[in-house]
């Protein structure tokens, strides 16, 4: 099935049967005079506004690209998982200042055998439609379905301990309704800033997952002419739709013709195995381990990988005998915390060792090892 109908498919029975829990709790919580259980009625209307954002999220994301946005609109799901996440962090926050002035001002609640069948024929339900639209939003790549499915879960927590409050207060006579409405309320705020920090996060553009990018190493490397891929670079456009750039390392005496038939076949197989475009391929000549060139980059590689522990690689090795330059790329961790005096104490090293060449070293981020 198409992922986006699969989505929207999922979404409505999450509006229909939110809708249906949330009417038969608002008359329960009314009749009974249950702050918890009128709160919890409200949580699941929001439920049912985050699946309509959902399906609007979902038919905006699968817009066709145009002038403006020629890589399309697939970041959309992510600013809709977003708001969902605002619309549970509002929710929590409006059922905190209503649970305040319950504790302030108590009210005794009081309950009849079918208001908590109900209850719990709601948490049975939540825990299957939490579980079920959390399983097809990690099938289908959709923050928003999981989102959604999260939330269902939490409120299948929230409405069990609405009946435990409800049984304590049948057999002790004691009204934990408004502590126990301000502890949930605690919860929901909770789980929307926790939501809203992993959305904000795919917004700002997260390190690609390391599976997907050894994955695509592989299948760059599994041509014999590649000796070598490096600087692979993901640009995500949404759910499964990314844009890309990688280096790879050549004999040197790989014909044009050759090369442009390689370039063309790579492209074409990343894409057929896993779904990414890779628009850009750089080309590195990789010399012999015999040439002057093979040995002088054997031997700086041993000495920078054996003494700076932030160096993950060298690569892109060139030696311009002529002239007497040095140049090759350097893949830096995150955890150096002073790049520029890491590229300074290398070059000096090695025109310590090697005063008869300059050195030009492009310093790189592992983005994707």
């Amino acid at each position: 099935m198409d992922r986006n109908k699969t989505i929207i498919k999922t979404s409505i029975i999450g509006i229909v049967t939110n809708i249906l829990l949330a009417s038969f709790k608002a008359a329960v919580g009314i009749i009974s005079g249950s702050i918890a259980i009128v709160l919890d009625a409200v949580n699941n209307l929001s439920d049912a506004l985050s699946s309509v954002i959902t399906i609007i999220g979902t038919k905006l994301a699968g817009k066709e690209p145009d002038k403006k946005h020629p890589l399309g609109y697939g970041r959309i799901e992510y600013l809709s998982a977003a708001m969902i996440s605002v619309i549970v962090l509002y929710a929590g926050i409006t059922s905190f200042v209503e649970s305040i002035k319950k504790i302030i001002s108590p009210e005794k609640p009081s309950y009849q055998t079918a208001s908590l069948i109900i209850i719990a024929v709601a948490v049975v339900v939540k825990i299957v439609l939490g579980t079920y639209v959390k399983k097809v939003g990690e099938k289908v790549n959709s923050e928003s379905l999981v989102a959604s499915g999260q939330d269902a879960k939490l409120d299948s927590v929230i409405s069990a301990a609405t009946l435990l409050a409800a049984i304590i207060f049948l057999a002790s006579g004691v009204s934990l309704e408004a502590y126990l409405a301000a502890v949930i309320s605690i919860v929901i705020i909770k789980a929307g800033l926790e939501m809203l920090r992993d959305n904000l996060s795919l917004i700002l553009g997260e390190r690609v997952d390391f599976e997907l990018s050894s994955e695509i190493k592989k299948t760059i490397a599994s041509f014999p002419e590649v000796q070598g891929a490096y600087d692979l670079l993901l640009h995500n456009y949404g759910p499964d739709r990314y844009i890309g750039s990688v280096h790879i390392e050549v004999p040197e005496d790989i014909t044009i013709y050759r090369l442009d038939q390689l370039q063309r076949e790579i492209a074409a197989k990343v894409y057929e195995e896993h779904g990414v475009a890779i628009e850009g391929i750089s080309i590195y000549s990789q010399n012999s381990d015999s040439s002057a060139a093979g040995k002088l980059r054997n031997s700086i590689a041993k000495s920078i990988l054996s003494k700076y522990d932030t160096v993950k690689q060298i690569h892109g090795f060139y030696l311009d005998e002529t002239k007497n330059i040095v140049a090759f790329d350097m893949v830096v961790s995150f955890k150096e915390s002073n790049r520029e005096k890491l590229h300074d104490d290398v070059i000096s090293e090695l025109k310590s060792v090697y005063p008869e060449y300059s050195f030009q070293i492009n310093l790189d981020r592992d983005f994707s090892d």
